[in-house]
Protein backbone atom coordinates (compact mmCIF):
# COMPACT_ATOMS: atom_id res chain seq x y z
CA UNK A 1 0.00 0.00 0.00
CA UNK A 2 1.13 3.33 -0.74
CA UNK A 3 2.22 6.08 1.70
CA UNK A 4 -0.52 8.59 0.88
CA UNK A 5 -3.43 5.63 0.93
CA UNK A 6 -1.56 4.25 4.12
CA UNK A 7 -1.80 7.48 5.95
CA UNK A 8 -5.24 8.17 4.84
CA UNK A 9 -7.10 4.69 6.07
CA UNK A 10 -5.41 5.04 8.73
CA UNK A 11 -6.83 8.65 9.83
CA UNK A 12 -10.23 7.53 8.27
CA UNK A 13 -10.11 5.09 11.20
CA UNK A 14 -8.70 7.14 13.77
CA UNK A 15 -11.52 9.98 12.93
CA UNK A 16 -14.06 7.63 12.81
CA UNK A 17 -13.13 6.45 16.64
CA UNK A 18 -13.69 10.41 17.56
CA UNK A 19 -16.23 12.37 15.25
CA UNK A 20 -19.42 11.96 13.64
CA UNK A 21 -19.53 15.14 12.07
CA UNK A 22 -17.96 14.91 7.79
CA UNK A 23 -16.24 17.98 8.59
CA UNK A 24 -14.45 16.75 11.34
CA UNK A 25 -13.52 13.70 9.44
CA UNK A 26 -12.61 15.64 6.72
CA UNK A 27 -9.84 17.44 8.32
CA UNK A 28 -8.34 14.42 10.11
CA UNK A 29 -7.92 12.88 6.52
CA UNK A 30 -6.69 16.00 5.44
CA UNK A 31 -3.88 16.87 8.10
CA UNK A 32 -2.91 12.78 7.85
CA UNK A 33 -1.36 13.79 4.56
CA UNK A 34 0.35 17.25 5.40
CA UNK A 35 3.46 16.38 6.91
CA UNK A 36 4.98 14.18 3.82
CA UNK A 37 5.00 18.10 1.79
CA UNK A 38 8.38 18.04 3.22
CA UNK A 39 9.88 15.60 0.28
CA UNK A 40 11.67 16.32 -2.34
CA UNK A 41 9.63 15.30 -5.25
CA UNK A 42 6.95 18.09 -3.51
CA UNK A 43 8.96 21.20 -4.00
CA UNK A 44 6.96 22.53 -6.67
CA UNK A 45 3.86 22.06 -4.05
CA UNK A 46 6.01 24.03 -1.50
CA UNK A 47 6.83 26.95 -4.20
CA UNK A 48 3.13 27.51 -5.30
CA UNK A 49 2.16 27.38 -1.54
CA UNK A 50 4.58 30.05 -1.18
CA UNK A 51 3.54 32.23 -3.82
CA UNK A 52 -0.45 31.59 -3.21
CA UNK A 53 0.52 32.80 0.71
CA UNK A 54 2.08 35.97 -1.25
CA UNK A 55 -0.79 36.52 -3.48
CA UNK A 56 -3.23 36.37 -0.42
CA UNK A 57 -1.49 38.70 1.51
CA UNK A 58 -1.09 41.13 -1.00
CA UNK A 59 -4.28 40.92 -2.30
CA UNK A 60 -6.10 41.02 1.25
CA UNK A 61 -3.20 44.09 2.28
CA UNK A 62 -4.71 46.04 -1.03
CA UNK A 63 -8.26 45.41 0.29
CA UNK A 64 -7.41 46.62 3.74
CA UNK A 65 -8.74 43.06 4.95
CA UNK A 66 -6.81 40.91 7.68
CA UNK A 67 -3.92 39.79 5.90
CA UNK A 68 -2.64 37.24 8.58
CA UNK A 69 -3.87 34.36 6.56
CA UNK A 70 -1.59 35.39 3.58
CA UNK A 71 1.65 35.23 5.93
CA UNK A 72 0.53 31.87 7.66
CA UNK A 73 1.03 29.90 4.35
CA UNK A 74 3.42 31.73 3.75
CA UNK A 75 5.05 30.15 7.07
CA UNK A 76 3.86 26.76 5.72
CA UNK A 77 5.01 26.87 2.59
CA UNK A 78 8.63 28.01 4.64
CA UNK A 79 8.34 25.63 6.75
CA UNK A 80 8.24 22.66 4.64
CA UNK A 81 11.03 24.15 2.52
CA UNK A 82 13.65 23.85 5.06
CA UNK A 83 12.30 20.59 6.74
CA UNK A 84 14.27 17.23 5.67
CA UNK A 85 12.17 14.07 5.13
CA UNK A 86 10.76 12.98 8.42
CA UNK A 87 12.72 15.49 10.43
CA UNK A 88 10.58 18.70 11.80
CA UNK A 89 7.64 17.76 10.11
CA UNK A 90 7.36 14.10 11.61
CA UNK A 91 7.98 15.44 15.44
CA UNK A 92 5.87 16.35 18.35
CA UNK A 93 6.62 20.21 17.92
CA UNK A 94 5.90 19.74 13.79
CA UNK A 95 2.75 18.50 14.43
CA UNK A 96 1.97 21.33 16.82
CA UNK A 97 3.32 23.73 14.66
CA UNK A 98 1.10 22.50 11.62
CA UNK A 99 -2.16 22.21 13.72
CA UNK A 100 -1.99 25.59 14.76
CA UNK A 101 -1.11 27.27 11.21
CA UNK A 102 -3.44 24.75 9.17
CA UNK A 103 -5.82 25.78 12.19
CA UNK A 104 -5.64 29.38 12.01
CA UNK A 105 -6.08 29.27 8.22
CA UNK A 106 -9.33 27.97 8.11
CA UNK A 107 -10.63 29.77 11.37
CA UNK A 108 -9.38 33.01 10.25
CA UNK A 109 -10.73 32.22 6.65
CA UNK A 110 -14.25 31.20 8.29
CA UNK A 111 -14.10 34.78 9.92
CA UNK A 112 -13.14 37.01 7.37
CA UNK A 113 -16.09 35.34 4.71
CA UNK A 114 -18.32 35.54 7.33
CA UNK A 115 -17.60 39.14 8.09
CA UNK A 116 -17.64 40.33 4.20
CA UNK A 117 -20.62 38.05 3.09
CA UNK A 118 -24.20 38.00 4.08
CA UNK A 119 -24.15 34.17 3.90
CA UNK A 120 -25.77 32.40 6.74
CA UNK A 121 -24.85 28.90 6.15
CA UNK A 122 -21.76 28.31 8.18
CA UNK A 123 -21.63 24.79 8.13
CA UNK A 124 -21.38 25.25 3.90
CA UNK A 125 -18.67 27.96 4.46
CA UNK A 126 -16.40 25.75 6.63
CA UNK A 127 -16.90 22.82 4.19
CA UNK A 128 -15.89 25.34 1.12
CA UNK A 129 -12.83 25.89 2.90
CA UNK A 130 -12.11 22.63 3.81
CA UNK A 131 -12.75 21.43 -0.19
CA UNK A 132 -10.00 23.96 -0.55
CA UNK A 133 -7.76 23.00 1.99
CA UNK A 134 -8.13 19.51 0.13
CA UNK A 135 -6.61 20.52 -3.23
CA UNK A 136 -3.57 21.82 -1.32
CA UNK A 137 -2.51 18.28 0.46
CA UNK A 138 -4.43 15.36 -1.01
CA UNK A 139 -2.70 13.42 -3.47
CA UNK A 140 -4.66 13.63 -6.53
CA UNK A 141 -5.98 10.26 -6.57
CA UNK A 142 -7.75 10.60 -2.94
CA UNK A 143 -8.94 13.46 -4.25
CA UNK A 144 -10.99 12.46 -6.56
CA UNK A 145 -12.94 9.96 -4.31
CA UNK A 146 -12.74 12.53 -0.86
CA UNK A 147 -14.49 15.27 -3.05
CA UNK A 148 -17.55 13.62 -4.23
CA UNK A 149 -17.85 11.31 -0.86
CA UNK A 150 -17.34 14.47 1.39
CA UNK A 151 -20.14 16.72 -0.26
CA UNK A 152 -22.36 13.93 -0.81
CA UNK A 153 -22.04 13.12 3.22
CA UNK A 154 -22.41 16.81 3.40
CA UNK A 155 -26.26 16.30 2.76
CA UNK A 156 -26.69 13.30 4.94
CA UNK A 157 -25.32 13.66 7.45
CA UNK A 158 -25.74 17.59 8.21
CA UNK A 159 -25.27 17.73 12.03
CA UNK A 160 -25.13 21.17 12.29
CA UNK A 161 -21.68 22.64 12.52
CA UNK A 162 -18.22 22.44 14.58
CA UNK A 163 -16.52 24.66 16.91
CA UNK A 164 -13.13 25.96 16.78
CA UNK A 165 -11.84 23.38 19.56
CA UNK A 166 -13.01 20.47 17.08
CA UNK A 167 -11.46 21.77 14.30
CA UNK A 168 -8.01 21.92 16.42
CA UNK A 169 -8.51 18.84 17.91
CA UNK A 170 -9.35 16.83 14.58
CA UNK A 171 -6.39 18.51 12.35
CA UNK A 172 -3.61 17.85 15.75
CA UNK A 173 -5.64 13.67 15.26
CA UNK A 174 -4.47 13.62 11.65
CA UNK A 175 -1.18 14.86 12.08
CA UNK A 176 -0.28 12.78 14.99
CA UNK A 177 -1.52 9.68 12.76
CA UNK A 178 1.25 10.78 10.25
CA UNK A 179 4.06 10.29 12.58
CA UNK A 180 2.46 7.51 14.69
CA UNK A 181 2.12 5.38 11.47
CA UNK A 182 5.65 6.18 10.25
CA UNK A 183 7.04 5.10 13.81
CA UNK A 184 6.17 1.93 12.75
CA UNK A 185 8.33 1.28 9.13
CA UNK A 186 11.91 0.58 9.60
CA UNK A 187 13.25 4.36 9.57
CA UNK A 188 11.41 4.91 12.44
CA UNK A 189 10.73 8.87 14.00
CA UNK A 190 12.43 11.61 14.83
CA UNK A 191 10.04 12.35 17.71
CA UNK A 192 11.43 15.72 19.39
CA UNK A 193 13.62 17.01 16.32
CA UNK A 194 15.23 19.19 16.11
CA UNK A 195 16.16 19.60 20.06
CA UNK A 196 17.07 15.82 19.19
CA UNK A 197 17.93 13.19 16.81
CA UNK A 198 16.65 10.41 18.88
CA UNK A 199 14.18 8.06 16.76
CA UNK A 200 11.21 5.89 17.91
CA UNK A 201 10.03 2.62 15.98
CA UNK A 202 7.53 0.43 16.73
CA UNK A 203 6.86 0.93 20.74
CA UNK A 204 6.07 4.41 20.45
CA UNK A 205 3.49 3.36 17.22
CA UNK A 206 1.59 0.97 19.55
CA UNK A 207 1.45 2.78 22.74
CA UNK A 208 0.32 5.63 21.17
CA UNK A 209 -2.73 3.57 19.08
CA UNK A 210 -3.50 2.05 22.60
CA UNK A 211 -3.57 5.58 24.23
CA UNK A 212 -5.81 6.96 21.13
CA UNK A 213 -8.15 4.09 21.97
CA UNK A 214 -8.32 4.40 25.45
CA UNK A 215 -9.09 8.30 25.37
CA UNK A 216 -11.59 7.37 22.45
CA UNK A 217 -13.91 4.90 24.97
CA UNK A 218 -13.35 7.83 27.49
CA UNK A 219 -14.81 10.50 24.89
CA UNK A 220 -17.72 8.32 24.36
CA UNK A 221 -18.45 6.83 27.86
CA UNK A 222 -21.53 8.99 28.39
CA UNK A 223 -23.28 7.73 24.50
CA UNK A 224 -21.86 4.17 25.51
CA UNK A 225 -23.55 4.31 28.97
CA UNK A 226 -26.87 5.67 27.72
CA UNK A 227 -26.55 2.62 25.49
CA UNK A 228 -26.44 0.56 28.10
CA UNK A 229 -29.02 2.02 30.72
CA UNK A 230 -31.48 1.52 27.21
CA UNK A 231 -30.47 -2.27 27.06
CA UNK A 232 -31.02 -2.61 30.84
CA UNK A 233 -34.53 -1.46 30.46
CA UNK A 234 -35.54 -3.13 27.67
CA UNK A 235 -34.14 -6.27 29.16
CA UNK A 236 -36.41 -5.47 32.41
Amino acid sequence: MSSYKGHSAFALILSLMFFHSPLLIALCLIGANVPDFDHKFKKDNVYKLIILGLIVFISLYILKLPYYIGLIIVFLGVTFYFSEHRSFTHSIFGVLTLTSAISLILIWGFQLITSVTTLESYYLIMAVLIALLSFLFLNKKVLMIFLPLFFISLFIFNNGGINYLEIIFSLFLGLFSHIVLDSFTPAGIKLFAPISSKKFYRNFGLASTFILAVISIIYHAPFLFQLFEQSLRISL
